[in-house]
């Protein structure tokens, strides 16, 4: 036998697909950090769309989680919002802070990594010469930790993300689908949480894709500072702005 859905879930169902769309687009939080890091650190395509994807997933899930358990125990719209303000307020932070840290580090590397020469002394038979040998510290010095940092990242991304609430799921869609059946909230919430992955994903890489048609290889060694920037910036619109 099949479920039988009254008509406002089919009008929820719509609607949690355009609202999925346009809290992604306007939510600049949801993007440009996987543009800005995939640039600075040459992901692949590949590598890009799983970062992002995962990282979609653990955003939405865990908004889908806290308004199933806030269904099933009874507690009331009011609280789970403020519940989901304090996970606004803590994931706004965790990039203003994670976004400033790198584009410090990003400075410091640009620095280290501009080329330079230093004379060099050399006693041949009583004749002494000099010459100079042009290097850069970032060569010398980054080895291990290089790898440590891309491992790091992502798991970094992760986390803020799982942090970040998908504002207008729980008391939008998923409470007002609940007064009708679970099935249709189940239903809502996986056309909210499939739009706005599919939109993460498709802006993304769209974005990646033209970047890559510009090189200024001139400005290259500052896409970590810049990537680092980005990311503030975009804390720093959700802390302050409220995008």
């Amino acid at each position: 036998m099949g479920v039988s859905m009254p008509n406002e879930i089919y009008l929820l169902i719509g609607t949690s697909a355009m609202i999925g769309f346009i809290h992604t687009i306007f939510g600049p939080d949801h993007y440009l950090p996987f543009i800005v890091l995939s640039k600075a650190r040459k992901w692949s395509r590949l590598k890009t769309a799983t970062i992002t994807l995962f990282c979609g997933i653990g955003h939405v899930l865990s908004s889908i989680i806290l308004g199933f358990i806030g269904i099933f125990l009874g507690v009331s719209l009011l609280k789970l919002e403020s519940v989901e303000a304090y996970r606004g307020e803590f994931a706004a932070w965790l990039l203003i802070i994670f976004g400033f840290t790198y584009f410090i580090w990003g400075i410091d590397r640009a620095i280290r990594s501009k080329p330079h020469t230093h004379p060099h002394l050399h006693n041949v038979l009583e004749d002494v010469q000099s010459h100079e040998h042009a290097h850069s510290h970032i060569n010398e010095h980054a080895h291990v930790h290089s790898e440590e940092e891309k491992k790091l990242t992502p798991w970094i991304l992760f986390i803020i993300f799982i942090f970040g609430p998908c504002e207008p799921l729980i008391p939008l869609l998923m409470y007002p689908a609940a007064v009708h059946n679970m099935f249709g909230t189940i239903l809502v919430s996986a056309v909210f949480g499939f739009v706005t992955i599919s939109t993460m994903l498709a802006v993304v890489l769209f974005s990646c894709y033209g970047l890559s048609k510009f090189k200024i290889q001139r400005f290259e060694k500052y896409s970590h500072a810049v990537a680092g920037f980005v990311i503030f910036l975009s804390g720093s619109a959700i802390k302050f702005l409220g995008l």
